[in-house]
């Protein structure tokens, strides 16, 4: 099994790894790895695609991925 990860981001070239493995000896350390060899701004950038990809699944507008702004006004009683 061949195992290959790239990751991308604008203004950067592309991280791209690969180990060769038997089926049986597969587990998670590549993906720690990988991961871990990405900057800040890539793993934020991977993360936003899947909650984007997630929401397109959904039938879920872009409006939904905004912060949420509430607005409360307190006064006073008087009398």
């Amino acid at each position: 099994m061949i195992e290959k990860k790239t990751s991308s981001v604008p203004d950067q070239n592309p991280v791209v790894m690969e180990r060769l493995i038997n089926l049986k000896d597969h587990d998670r350390t590549f993906d720690i790895q990988f991961w871990q060899a990405q900057t800040s701004q890539a793993r934020f950038e991977a993360a936003w695609q899947l909650i984007e990809s997630y929401h397109l699944k959904k039938g879920k507008t872009g409006d939904a991925l905004r912060l949420q702004r509430s607005v409360e006004s307190f006064q006073r009683k008087t009398g």
